[in-house]
């Protein structure tokens, strides 16, 4: 796949710079913003590689790519844009978009580079992520052609499979437990004999190396213990504690080779760079919207181009019933708590207000909606956001449904119209994006050597079929079987996988 772009000039160029004097008079602050010209073939191949153009291949990116392709030729879905977290801030504009789209495309870029730079959840992301792709991208190629396409792609494929296994909390780590971090790594770096990949290594890498002499012990120590006939007891209970962060426990306890260590470590740091797009979209997409609509309707548009720009925004803006359209949800919600701001449309007065006259009417004429926009984008990720400012006037005033499908009319129809059941439903899909929170318990599950998983059950069930293939993939990491606690028709229940069949445990 040959991708072709090139940087803008000329009218676009100028029409940049005023978009982007608009943005900084209505308060944005951003990264330096570069765009970039494509064709559509260029912008599939970045939607299916995540928005770089340099990742480490593999065969997911390809049939993405193909999807993405099957679909604008069809005329199923069309991108508009690509904007990536990065320090320059890169987005990629479309060649065949018109001149209407170009600048909403623009003003909807500077609003994500304002969130990206100052949502408390992107704080700690890498902004040279780009240089870090191609890397990550050279050294998996560097172990293909030492160990073999095949081997490196289906190790790949089974740590992708867990790569949602990972912990929030990681993203809010202390200067000081980063501090540390360096010392140990820069430690083993020191001692270890083993220059393979030299300064090169990744964290990943460094960490595997530091905890290999405790994982080569403990295997020593588990084949003592067999040739004496006796039970494995290890040390101390690994984890000490419950773990969410399977990926960075694989790196430290798994029993692999340290180019697979390297990988996992590669995958993970991915996965975390992805994780606050994951956890902001409703927000991120809402940001966007608003400034673009604000910039369009208050400063950039001409007369001739109003119906063009209410037509494409009314597209984006449009709502299914099968499933939530983050950028009308995030705008809408963005709009209202600037208008309650404004009004004084919160707080204990006016929630105690039973006149209903009232409160339809109330306008305290604060001003502060704008201030508060810019406060909530800050601090908020898309569950507090929902949490805190999601009222039963917004669902009504929004028509905020939610539907379940219905097999016997074969169609999608009302489930919720009550407040608290759509509030309900909407934070179950948020929380861990809808799927089921999972923790390393123990690695040493009835003194076997064994590895357990817990299902911290929070409303969301374990897919059997899923669980089964995701047990699989983590029995060929950890090379001996692996087990996972969960509820199952009301009973707690450990389901165990040996390798051939999962079943539960007796």
């Amino acid at each position: 796949m040959e991708m072709r772009s090139s940087p803008i000039k000329g009218k676009l160029r100028d029409l940049q710079i005023e978009i982007e004097g608009y943005a900084k008079e209505f308060g944005l602050d951003f990264f330096p913003q570069i765009f970039e010209m494509c064709d559509y073939d260029t912008i599939n191949i970045l939607a299916a590689q995540g928005g770089f153009p340099t990742r480490y291949p593999h065969w997911r990116f390809g049939m993405e790519y193909d999807q993405l392709s099957k679909g604008y030729r069809y005329g199923l879905q069309k991108i508009y844009e690509m904007v990536i977290n990065t320090d320059p801030c890169y987005a990629y504009l479309l060649q065949v978009n018109n001149w209407v789209d170009q600048k909403i495309v623009m003003a909807h870029v500077y609003g994500h580079n304002d969130f990206f730079k100052n949502n408390m959840w992107f704080r700690t992301t890498n902004r040279k992520m780009m240089d870090v792709m191609a890397n990550h991208g050279t050294k998996i190629r560097r172990y293909m052609e030492k160990y073999g396409v095949d081997k490196v792609e289906a190790f790949i494929d089974r740590v992708l499979s867990l790569e949602n296994l990972i912990s929030v909390n990681e993203m809010f780590e202390t200067q000081e437990i980063k501090r540390h971090r360096r010392e140990l790594n820069e430690q083993a770096r020191t001692e270890s004999e083993d220059d393979y990949v030299n300064d090169d290594r990744s964290e990943a890498l460094k960490s595997f190396m530091r905890t290999k002499k405790r994982g080569e012990d403990l295997r020593d120590y588990e084949k003592k213990s067999k040739e004496d006939h006796k039970e494995l007891v290890l040390p101390k209970k690994i984890p000490p504690k419950p773990e969410r962060d399977l990926l960075q426990f694989l790196v430290n306890f798994a029993p692999v080779e340290e180019w697979q260590a390297d990988i996992i470590g590669i995958l993970r740091e991915e996965s975390y760079y992805f994780l606050p797009q994951r956890l902001t979209k409703i927000m991120n997409e809402g940001w966007a919207s608003y400034w673009h609509s604000t910039i369009m309707t208050q400063r950039a548009l001409d007369a001739s181009e109003i119906v063009d720009f209410a037509d494409k925004h009314a597209g984006v803006m449009a709502m299914s019933r099968q499933q939530m359209n983050p950028y009308k949800v995030g705008i809408e919600l963005m709009r209202d708590i600037e208008h309650r701001w404004n009004t004084g449309k919160f707080g204990k007065e006016y929630n105690e207000c039973q006149n209903m006259s009232e409160k339809n009417n109330w306008d305290l004429k604060l001003g502060k909606g704008r201030e508060k926009i810019f406060e909530v984008r800050k601090t908020h990720n898309d569950i507090s956001f929902i949490d805190e400012f999601l009222t039963p006037e917004f669902c009504q005033r929004q028509q905020l449904f939610t539907y379940k499908y219905n097999p016997r009319t074969g169609r999608y129809e009302i489930d919720h119209r009550d407040f608290l059941g759509i509030k309900s439903k909407l934070l179950a899909q948020l929380t861990n994006f809808g799927s089921p929170m999972i923790e390393v318990d123990d690695a040493n599950f009835k003194n076997r050597g064994e590895l357990l998983l817990v299902h911290r059950h929070s409303g969301v069930d374990l897919d059997m079929n899923y669980a089964s293939e995701t047990l699989k993939n983590l029995f060929h990491i950890w090379t001996r079987p692996v087990n996972i606690r969960t509820k199952f028709d009301e009973k707690e229940v450990v389901f165990h996988f040996d390798g051939k069949e999962m079943k539960p445990l007796h």
